[in-house]
């Protein structure tokens, strides 16, 4: 038997990185501080598990420091290891890859039947206190005073988003009392508050946040926050008080849309925009900028009202009302600095012997697959490197 490697969290990154290094040999332990593995997975891509975008490179992230890892594990080589454990894939828009069963359950029954077979051991409802390094490798404390051996350690424990799912930043906190340190830590891919909405309405737009940050696609609005994923993307940005645009119709100018308005059929105000805004979008949008009442003709709208109609569907400003919250945030942006680990094996450059992978990392990415993407890539390399004998 190999080394013996200890797995510190058990979601994505953990599981892929206890795999890899049971698969080459080591005897390899799961701490995880939940009652169950994985927990986490299975609130990705809304319970379906986008689990890789096949486009997925380095360029995809925020930091070339992936680069190596997603060289190592490609999404290719992610959907043949989950074909080879019984998940077929589903490849929709944006190169999207799903289960088949579009069941993140799927992902994570097949990795524990997996974990099973090769006779990792899971420790589970134990809450890592501290990482001690010895003479002959690791020692690995419980909040309650047992002590695990290791002669490698992963630690996996995942950022802060999702707090409920186990993610409560307490690996920084682990990291941090052995010499790490790292950047500044934020909720990622997470809905905004704002200070207008409509319950339950859907709508394809540009929104801009601040003047500068841009994305077009599917915006899903509350009633008093906005989502989906142009506005997940842009949420490592927001600021309380930030600025957002929407522009309902990205593809016409505004003497385009104003020529639209004016031309358009004679009708009621409530039902003018249909076919341009959802119903109770555009109904919403009319009593903020005071085009009222709803029950006048359209007939009755003057030069400066069109204009404002216009306006507003190329430029309806919302703000920022609070801070984004770790509860809805999918990813955190911020990590461990990128510069005390290495890319080429995920070990600390500080601690040898000592890997630090996924969410963990100052490398986060947009919506899509490629999170998780990230999570596989550093799991392996790191399970990968920790396998090799300790010289």
């Amino acid at each position: 038997m190999g080394n013996k490697v200890v797995v510190i969290g058990g979601g994505a990154s953990g599981l892929m990185a206890a795999i890899t290094a049971a698969e080459n040999g080591c005897y390899t332990t799961i701490l995880e501080k939940n009652d169950r593995i994985g927990k986490k997975i299975l609130s990705t891509g809304n319970g379906k598990c986008n689990f890789t975008n096949i486009s997925a490179s380095g360029d995809d992230y925020d930091s070339d420091f992936a680069n190596h890892a997603l060289n190592e594990f490609s999404p290719s080589d992610t959907i043949e290891f989950y074909k080879k454990i019984g998940i077929l894939p589903k490849i929709e828009d944006g190169g999207r890859v799903y289960p088949l069963s579009c069941q993140a359950s799927s992902i994570l029954t097949a990795l524990k039947m997996y974990t099973e077979s090769l006779g990792i051991y899971v420790k589970t409802e134990f809450a890592v206190a501290k990482i001690e390094q010895s003479e002959n490798g690791f020692k690995i404390y419980s909040k309650n005073g047992e002590c695990i051996r290791a002669d490698k350690v992963i630690v996996a424990t995942g950022g802060k988003a999702a707090p409920k799912t186990g993610s409560d930043g307490d690996g920084y906190r682990l990291l941090k009392a052995i010499g790490h340190s790292y950047t500044e830590i934020k909720p990622a891919l997470c809905q905004l508050p704002t200070n207008k909405g409509v319950h339950g309405v859907r709508q394809y737009g540009k929104i801009t946040l601040s003047g500068k940050y841009t994305q077009v696609g599917e915006i899903q609005f509350n009633k008093d926050s906005i989502s989906g994923i142009p506005v997940l993307n842009l949420s490592r940005y927001a600021k309380v008080g930030d600025a957002i645009n929407l522009d309902f119709m990205p593809d016409y100018s505004y003497e385009e849309v104003l020529s639209i308005l004016t031309k358009h059929p004679c009708q009621i105000m409530e039902n003018y925009l249909t076919g341009i805004l959802n119903k109770n979008l555009a109904l919403a949008i009319l009593k903020d900028i005071g085009i009222i009442p709803l029950s006048r003709m359209s007939d009755t709208l003057d030069d400066f009202e069109f204009k404002k109609i216009a306006k507003a569907l190329k430029g309806w400003e919302l703000k920022v009302t609070s801070a984004a919250s770790w509860d809805n945030a999918q990813v955190t942006s911020g990590g461990v600095k990128c510069e005390e680990v290495s890319p080429d094996t995920m070990e600390s450059k500080l601690v040898h012997g000592l890997y630090i992978v996924g969410e963990l990392c100052d490398v986060d990415a947009s919506c899509g697959g490629y999170n998780l993407q990230w999570a596989w890539s550093s799991g392996y390399l790191a399970g990968r490197e920790a396998s090799k004998c300790t010289k």
